[in-house]
């Protein structure tokens, strides 16, 4: 694992490409699953999924690429961005997704892998910071359109706002170690929903667009 992986994001053409591509991946995560990070080799992504041992190396070089092709595939399809016409409703749905998401232990020891490949790969670190910055882009749509609704002030950081619904979640994965719940989602959600509406994520008044 000493080799950088390619980034994920990468181009994903269809076919017999996507089929093997999906095995792979679906192999990946229940390799984390039953084994977490540590067992991860390519040698059982290989036997579990039916794919070439020679064509994982090819393509994705390491078990660090492994689990930044799949972070990127769960990260763009998993939590949709909600539209529920105000503020409170799309933070409250949007924290609901990441709590089911997390809570099923797949997609938890996902994260845990993925953090752990960040910290051995640079190539694994890039691609996770570009998973979450995508996540925020998206979901900055939320806040754009809370002001255009005056729910928050103009020029309010949507990445912040993101950011402040989904932090709680990583805190109790990987630092509490503990479960992730309703009540959890329900607590970013409020939180991050008050901060946002008090200002605490616009800009000076001096610097206010």
């Amino acid at each position: 694992m000493s080799e950088d992986a390619p980034a994920a994001g990468a181009a994903r053409p269809g076919g017999r490409t996507a089929r093997t591509r999906a095995a792979v991946l679906d192999a990946v995560l229940g390799e984390l699953e039953d084994a977490g990070y540590g067992g991860l080799t390519m040698e059982r992504v290989a036997e579990r999924s039916g794919v070439h041992l020679a064509t994982l190396y090819r393509r994705w070089r390491n078990a660090e690429g492994l689990v930044a092709d799949l972070l990127a595939e769960v990260g763009t399809r998993e939590v949709p961005i909600p539209d529920t016409g105000s503020l409170e409703g799309d933070l409250r749905a949007l924290a609901a997704g990441i709590a089911g998401l997390y809570a099923r232990p797949r997609y938890r020891a996902l994260v845990e892998g993925m953090v752990a490949a960040a910290v051995r790969s640079p190539a694994a670190a890039a691609a996770l910071s570009e998973v979450f910055a995508g996540r925020n882009r998206l979901a900055g749509a939320i806040v754009e359109r809370a002001a255009e609704r005056g729910e928050v002030p103009p020029g309010t950081d949507a990445a912040a706002v993101s950011a402040a619904v989904g932090a709680p979640f990583y805190y109790r994965l990987l630092i509490q170690r503990g479960p992730v719940d309703g009540a959890l989602a329900a607590t970013a959600a409020a939180a991050a929903c008050a901060a946002a509406r008090s200002g605490v994520f616009a800009p000076p008044a001096d610097q206010a667009p």
